[in-house]
């Protein structure tokens, strides 16, 4: 076991764990930050997805030793009143059915956005082509994605 000091959602966290535990099982077991899911365990579903330094990263199979000085952003840390245009978007487009990938969802259109404002509908489609939703609410999720963007240029 080892102690580590990490920065997830601009708080400090000390938590002691072994150095290749997955960062999705720090976060959920030992913070109780449970917004991110797991999914498949083997980074293919895209539930687990959160920001490491503004870049989306699959969580379950991200060792905690390799966060070093990074900054992780969670779903639960993307804005204080989940208020983020990608969270409003999935609002106003009614995005969720069963809301089970959505925190994936939402974390890896943020990180997109930011790295590309203004998206052509194939990068749109490319990008979230590495997220499953189960009940299939694709055309939704780029109609969403498409939505932000159009209120953040």
């Amino acid at each position: 076991m080892a102690l580590f000091k990490l920065t997830i959602n601009n708080r400090a966290y000390n938590t002691e764990v072994e150095a290749d535990t997955p960062l999705l099982w720090v976060l959920r077991d030992n913070l109780g930050l449970v917004g991110t899911k797991y999914g498949c365990g083997i980074a293919q579903c895209g539930a687990c997805t959160v920001h490491l330094d503004g870049k989306a990263v699959r969580s379950c199979v991200l060792p905690v030793s390799a966060i070093g000085k990074g900054k992780v952003t969670t779903i639960e840390g993307l804005s204080e009143k989940g208020d983020h245009p990608v969270q409003k978007a999935w609002e106003e487009v009614d995005v969720a059915q069963c809301g089970y990938c959505q925190a994936g969802q939402i974390m890896t259109a943020a990180a997109f956005l930011k790295e590309k404002p203004k998206p052509t509908d194939e990068e749109i489609v490319s990008t979230m082509s590495g997220n499953i939703c189960r009940c299939g609410t694709y055309h939704r999720i780029r109609e969403a994605v498409k939505v932000a963007a159009s209120k953040t240029n």
